[in-house]
């Protein structure tokens, strides 16, 4: 049995615990977010390049979240990628992209966006944004 201070801990911990995904291809930026998320406490599942890395992770490691990349390497963009993995299973995304343009946003309705960063952003901004999410999917305040 856990004491009262490591049940506190043991909770703070796995409400901490999301579990983020991460589709860029740029291997600093996405690294980069990893370490960012990483320490704010979010559990990144690991960092896709291609749509269909996206898809296999997602399918294997149960993301609550991902964070998507418009424009990422393979023959699918991030918002076939986003729609395919909500269409699939319910995962929802943030958009982290230099594309945010009208059509880009109108296109990626249909994957129910939680949220989106105009490239460049801060890691400050990511974590927020992160943690907005995170809440809003698990029905408390960010």
């Amino acid at each position: 049995m856990l004491a009262p201070d490591d049940r506190l801990a043991s909770e703070t911990q796995s409400d901490n615990s999301e579990r983020i995904l991460i589709v860029e291809d740029d291997l600093l930026v996405a690294t980069e977010m990893e370490a960012t998320l990483c320490d704010a406490g979010f559990v990144v599942v690991g960092i896709a390049t291609t749509g269909k890395e996206a898809l296999q992770l997602a399918r294997t490691e149960c993301p609550i979240l991902a964070v998507m990349d418009i424009r990422i390497a393979g023959d699918r963009d991030g918002i076939d990628t986003a729609f395919e993995l909500f269409r699939s299973q319910g995962i929802r995304c943030i958009f982290a992209s230099a594309h945010s343009d009208h059509d880009s946003r109108l296109r990626a309705q249909p994957a129910a966006p939680l949220g989106w960063l105009q490239k460049p952003y801060t890691m400050a901004s990511l974590t927020e944004m992160v943690r907005g999410a995170v809440g809003e999917l698990r029905g408390r305040p960010g």
